[in-house]
């Protein structure tokens, strides 16, 4: 309760959280209260927005309101799914090295190091494009999450090496707890406040590397997502024809969706963090 309150005290914090909740509401209110059609035409091409057309039509006539709004929804869904995985994958591995030190964190650092100088982009951008067809949104989540691990896990193996030598770790160890039960209940409960502000960089950074590569036209297959409407937008020259209507949402949301995540993590790491709250 008192980390809530200062939370709670933290202007970043409450601009992040109120961002990101408004980006919600768009993503999944809409489709309860109105009919959204993403393959109906509504209109001529490039028509700009009116009371009926909040944001008018794209340059096949669709309706961009109903696109933008599933675009928000497939490109959230992308950034927490290749959240979770990295977040996951960096944990197991960064935990495991940091407790057991000696050659197998080694091994597991030479590894992380040997992947993190790796372009994870062009990486992706290798995986995407041998895919001539059958890219959904799963895969290229878990593209994403099994590319962009490696700096989750120096970082908490770092958090791991440092509780190694706790008290209440070598309790444990002479209470006969085997690896996985210090680990599960004596070193993750510790940093779970940590994995939580990963969790929350990978899942912009999830969102962020999707709108590239997807803008880059190597994104899912008959699926829209704002990197999607990007891509649309460049190809079919909305800028050149003075449809703004056509890039600038998606832009707008992508850069909202960003900075709302990075704000919370800002403003999370000065609550969890004692030395920086004082």
């Amino acid at each position: 309760m008192k980390l809530l309150r200062h939370l709670l005290r933290s202007p970043g914090f409450l601009v992040g959280a109120l961002l990101l909740l408004a980006t919600l509401l768009l993503a999944f209110l809409p489709p309860l209260l109105m009919e959204l059609d993403t393959s109906r035409r509504a209109g001529l091409a490039y028509m700009p927005p009116t009371s009926g057309r909040w944001l008018g039509t794209d340059h096949l006539g669709l309706d961009m309101f109903a696109l933008l709004v599933s675009g928000l929804r497939s490109s959230l869904y992308v950034g927490f799914l290749a959240g979770i995985v990295a977040t996951v994958l960096g944990t197991l591995i960064g935990v495991y090295g940091g407790y057991k030190g000696g050659w197998i964190d080694d091994v597991l650092t030479a590894c992380t190091n040997l992947f993190l100088v790796i372009p994870s982009l062009i990486v992706l951008i290798l995986l995407s494009g041998s895919l001539q067809e059958g890219r959904s949104l799963t895969l290229i989540a878990l593209f994403i999450g099994c590319t962009t691990w490696t700096w989750s896990a120096r970082a908490v193996r770092a958090q791991a090496a440092s509780l190694r030598s706790r008290d209440h770790v070598a309790l444990a160890r002479i209470n006969g707890y085997g690896t996985l039960g210090i680990v599960c209940l004596h070193i993750l409960p510790y940093l779970l406040s940590y994995l939580f502000m990963v969790f929350i960089l990978q899942t912009a950074s999830g969102i962020l590397t999707e709108s590239v590569i997807s803008m880059l036209g190597l994104g899912p297959y008959d699926t829209v997502s704002l990197g999607n409407l990007l891509n649309q937008a460049i190809r079919n020259e909305a800028l050149s024809d003075g449809a703004w209507w056509a890039f600038f949402p998606p832009m707008l949301l992508i850069t909202v969706i960003a900075f709302a995540l990075y704000v919370l993590n800002t403003s999370m790491e000065g609550v969890f963090n004692p030395r920086l709250r004082k």
